[in-house]
């Protein structure tokens, strides 16, 4: 069956539920301007790591960023029609060329190879126009995405946007229908756009993969109860399938329990340009949360040759045990995570909050896939790579006053990995601070 056809019934799924039989109440209309938005949200970045185990051992690069992004309401009528317009601006306070590469900041590689200092200003630019009837919303242009098998990047200086397009029904309360297809990324360290690729598997350029398609479904109408359903596939690359189940059992006033798991599945397709992926990995999470305290503990399973691969600087892995510096996602790895989190509004101090957390990791690397063209994973000498993480996080949102709403988030993460890890992750002993401060503000 043609790739083009192959999420058809979910879309006639989504666009069923659309009441044509109703009667539209134009008179309940925002209007275009009477219901439209301007958000400016500036963040300042500074990243710094240490490896170890590598040639740089010091990256450290400090930058700032703007958005402003405008979100127009709709003009009156059956089918209403809107405008989202946005702009990113990213400044390079320091980082020099001796100490480039945190990620924060566009690449420069200079003629002999070796990596310069990012230049000292980036920008961009993109809008979508938007259709809405009754409960059903298009957009075409450049996209915001956050799904489990489609999110841009939302941990660096600026995010990540898509280009192409997506519809969403939210007809039935609690349940979210949605779908799509991109072809291009805007990644948060560059100026343009460029293919969709993935993370861990290496493509020539003539090679990439020409579009994403995805649907699925989010519920979140029972009480305590949370679930989601996806499908994407990366054309000639991969089809992957996600599922999610997450609950909060209230015991009292003080004590829930939340119990969860999420699952993905890979398997390649078309011309299979990533080579043969054959992929499980899931993991499960209890959480007890008492007070101001709560504790997580976690594990996490890949079941196949290949690692468990997203799209390339995305946020699109939801699994457990995807840390600051490692998504153990190794192939064949199992892992588990223990985490402590507190609320300083136990002690009086509202808006501070921290956490610590300890990952480990295991994975027979002898077993992975030989065919390192594609996934350069396959080490003689990694029959026990092992690699552990540590993370601290602590964060203040300010709760009144001029600063209201602007945040501090202090991260510091430590990771250490055995002789058959570390050969196939050259920086895999390092030490990485992170100081990201936010401050969003609603003009209108």
């Amino acid at each position: 069956m043609p790739s083009a056809f192959r999420f058809t019934p979910l879309f006639i799924a989504l666009t069923a539920t659309i009441p044509f039989a109703a009667q539209a109440d134009e008179d309940k209309a925002d209007g275009f301007i009477e219901g439209s938005s301007f958000n400016l949200h500036f963040r300042n970045a500074y990243f710094n790591r240490d490896n170890h185990n590598a040639g740089v051992r010091d990256t450290r690069e400090w930058g700032q960023g703007a958005v402003a992004r405008f979100e127009s309401g709709y003009t009156p009528g059956v089918v209403g029609f809107g405008l989202d317009a946005h702009a990113m601006l990213g400044l390079k306070l320091d980082g020099g060329g001796g100490h480039a590469g945190t990620s924060i900041l566009p690449e420069h590689i200079k003629d002999d190879g070796e990596l310069g200092a990012a230049p000292h200003s980036f920008s961009t630019a993109g809008a979508a126009v938007k259709l809405k009837a009754f409960d059903t919303e298009l957009k075409a242009g450049d996209l915001f995405l956050t799904n489990p098998v489609i999110a841009g990047g939302e941990t660096r200086m600026l995010p990540q946007t898509f280009r192409g397009v997506s519809l969403t029904n939210t007809s039935i309360d609690g349940l979210l229908l949605e779908g799509g297809q991109v072809s291009f990324t805007h990644p948060y360290n560059q100026s343009g756009h460029r293919r969709i690729d993935t993370y861990y598997g290496s493509l020539d350029e003539h090679d990439k993969s020409k579009h994403l398609n995805w649907a699925g479904a989010s519920w979140s109408g029972t009480e305590h109860i949370t679930a989601n359903l996806y499908a994407a596939e990366l054309k000639d690359i991969w089809n992957q399938y996600y599922a999610d189940f997450d609950y909060t059992y209230v015991v009292n006033d003080l004590v829930s329990l939340n119990p969860g798991v999420h699952f993905y599945h890979t398997q390649d397709t078309g011309q299979a340009l990533l080579g043969k992926i054959d992929n499980n990995t899931y993991s499960v999470h209890f959480t007890v949360n008492a007070g101001f305290h709560s504790v997580t503990a976690a594990y996490q399973r890949v079941n196949g040759n290949t690692p468990f691969d997203y799209i390339n600087l995305g946020d699109s892995v939801y699994l457990d045990n995807s840390r600051m510096y490692s998504d153990f996602n190794a192939p064949n790895e199992r892992s588990w995570k223990l985490q402590y989190g507190y609320d300083f509004a136990g002690v009086g101090v509202p808006g501070l909050s921290t956490s610590l957390s300890y990952s480990r990791g295991e994975a027979d690397l002898t077993k992975a896939t030989q065919d390192t063209t594609h996934y350069d994973y396959y080490r003689e000498d990694g029959k026990n790579a092992m690699h552990w993480e540590r993370d601290l996080d602590v964060k203040y949102v300010f709760q009144e006053g001029d600063l209201k709403d602007l945040s501090v988030l202090v991260r510091y993460a430590t990771h250490r990995g055995s002789q058959g890890y570390a050969s196939i992750d050259s920086n895999s002993d390092n030490d990485e601070l992170r100081v990201i401060v936010d401050y969003p503000l609603n003009v209108f």
